[in-house]
């Protein structure tokens, strides 16, 4: 049984690398403009303007992740200064007691209030831009890893098609037909263009979703 199961995963690694090496050849051959390219010049332009919603999306979470830092920084700084100021004016200063007499009150009861609401107010701010903003960003920007593997998934697939199908071609044309090879390798045209469809219409709903 360990031997028949090694020798099942070395097929399937040797599927791998000769599926590998004929998307390579394919390629190669298509950039040296010996093969042509199936294009879908629709398709192209969802798959643009989704890396560009993915670029400009990561560039606005990282401002955003900035922003919320900077309001935390405004936030300290803003604590730090009113102590700062509450701290320094000496009880011998010109003033202190006219200032204790109109604000004793205020500064007994109502002014740690006021720091307190000052400080609800700033972190009140930094949750809501977090649930609000940040939080929403970073569950629209999960979908991009899914969506981007479909993508070179689709992209292989039709490279596999290309191959299938000017190797059918080049069959045809050949002045010795092998009726039994021209038959195989149609069946395989066949299951790369009902993949390719089943791939490409996934896709195109997938990209639909996140562009609209």
């Amino acid at each position: 049984m360990a031997e028949m199961g090694k020798g099942v995963t070395a097929g399937k690694l040797a599927i791998n690398v000769q599926k590998r090496l004929t998307r390579a050849q394919e390629k190669v051959m298509q950039k040296l403009g010996k093969a042509d390219e199936t294009r879908d010049v629709a398709f192209e332009e969802m798959v643009s303007n989704f890396n560009k919603q993915m670029v400009e999306g990561g560039k606005l979470q990282k401002d955003m992740k900035a922003y919320l830092l900077a309001v935390k920084t405004m936030h300290d700084a803003s604590r730090r200064l009113q102590d700062c100021l509450a701290e320094m004016y000496e009880p011998d200063w010109f003033g202190k007691e006219e200032m204790d007499a109109l604000t004793e009150e205020m500064i007994e009861k109502e002014m740690d209030n006021n720091l307190e609401d000052t400080d609800t107010l700033w972190l009140d701010y930094h949750q809501n831009i977090t649930d609000k903003s940040l939080n929403t960003l970073d569950s629209y920007l999960t979908q991009f890893p899914d969506i981007k593997a479909r993508i070179a998934k689709r992209d292989r697939k039709m490279v596999d098609f290309d191959s299938a199908r000017h190797h059918f071609s080049s069959l045809q044309k050949g002045k010795k037909k092998d009726e039994a090879k021209i038959a195989k390798v149609c069946v395989c045209l066949c299951v790369c263009v009902c993949v390719c469809a089943c791939v490409c219409v996934c896709m195109c709903v997938c990209l639909f979703c996140c562009l609209k």
